[in-house]
């Protein structure tokens, strides 16, 4: 664990023990995690986002930090 703060392995030991890992087998499950998801395609990214919202209105934010400017 070199190289790493305290308060790293400390969240690592603690997320290994909630799933019943010792820290070397929760550091391979999650470096598995990262390489099955592949490389991570901006464009196709936004497009889910955008499908997620799709439909829905959103207030001008502008307006609404106007709003509380003036409170």
């Amino acid at each position: 664990m070199r190289d790493l703060d305290a308060a790293t392995v400390e969240g690592l030991k603690a997320r290994a023990e909630r799933h019943g890992r010792s820290l070397q087998g929760e550091m391979k499950a999650i470096l598995e995690e990262a390489a099955a998801q592949g490389a991570i395609d901006p464009r196709a990214l936004a497009d889910r986002v955008q499908a997620l919202f799709a439909g829905r209105h959103f207030s001008d934010s502008a307006d609404l930090i106007r709003e509380d400017r003036e409170r």
